[in-house]
């Protein structure tokens, strides 16, 4: 599988990431049936979080790993410092507690990638860079990026990393698809408009999308009629999404390939390094997006798929 490259790992990313929001030891068979297919097809990166499953995901992937003895081969990316019911946790303290537990869960030393699921704005970036620093000094944590994170905030953080000799951000995880959110999914999401996405064009920092797919909206299961997935309806129904659902569906059947493998080229065809977080439940899940690895989009495609040319 194509890769990308992440300053400060020692290997590539490979450009479809497994996503793990569903991962619990009490469901380990179907954990490792879809790991393990993930790895045949090429895939060598696993997303998790603190919070996903009450850090059951962190648990199962970790026992995945120490079975299957393949910790060299696999980037782990974990990510902390999402708000709890007592407030902000992105502070150094709150960093150093939940990474401690998180290389528990995930039994290991290190984790290649790390990244904070949320931002405070009231804490300095320079502060946050020097804690994530010293976690990479201790060999904690390989690289760090950003999810969640305004481009404004990235760059004011790189701005001061690069000014007091300090690794900075390596990569951002917002929100990237090709139908564009009206609203935050989540409270205090963030999803890639316009300007985030001419920033990232400039600065080349790589994007590794959530939601690559839009949560389904191009399957076909949905049309304007449906209303049945609220939150679908909320986030991403409206006239401008169902045109680029209907360029989508156009430019498949003109290569034939499917419509949802369209969208997640989009995410893969920008004009800075992307790769994709994917979910499959499945093996034809699965099949269908390293297929659209190799869907190569051009610039002009991506643009009319995008609705910035007619």
């Amino acid at each position: 599988m194509k890769q990308l490259t992440i300053e400060g790992l020692n290997k590539g990313v490979s450009r479809l990431i497994m996503g793990s929001d569903y991962f619990r030891p009490s469901v380990y068979e179907l954990v490792c049936a879809n790991l393990d297919a993930y790895t045949a097809i090429g895939g060598n990166t696993i997303d998790t979080a603190f919070i996903y499953c009450g850090g059951e995901s962190e648990q199962a992937i970790g026992m995945w790993v120490e079975e299957r003895g393949n910790r060299d081969a696999i980037n782990l990316w974990t990510k902390g410092g999402h708000p709890n019911k007592d407030g902000n946790r992105v502070n150094k303290a709150a960093i150093a507690e939940e990474l401690t537990i998180s290389l528990e869960r995930l039994r290991t030393d290190y984790v290649d990638l790390y990244a904070l699921h949320r931002d405070d704005p009231d804490m300095p970036v320079g502060a946050i860079l020097e804690a994530l620093n010293e976690h990479v000094e201790a060999g904690r944590m390989l690289a760090f990026g950003a999810s969640n994170w305004s481009w404004e905030r990235l760059q004011e953080a790189n701005a001061y990393a690069a000014e007091h000799g300090l690794r900075g951000f390596t990569f951002s995880s917002p929100n990237l698809s090709l139908a564009k959110a009206k609203e935050p999914y989540w409270a205090n999401c963030v999803s890639v408009d316009e300007q985030t996405q001419a920033w990232h064009e400039e600065s080349k920092l790589p994007i590794l999308s959530w939601s690559s797919q839009a949560r389904g909206f191009f399957t076909g299961r949905f049309t304007p009629e449906d209303t049945s997935d609220a939150d679908l309806v909320r986030v991403f129904y409206n006239d401008d999404n169902w045109e680029r659902y209907r360029r989508a569906e156009q430019l498949a059947k003109e290569k034939g390939v499917e419509t949802i493998q369209i969208s997640l080229a989009y995410v893969l065809s920008q004009e800075f390094p992307t790769a994709a977080i994917i979910g499959p439940r499945n093996e034809a899940e699965l099949r269908s997006c390293r297929e659209a690895v190799d869907i190569d989009l051009t610039k002009e495609e991506v643009r009319w798929l995008d609705l910035r040319t007619r």
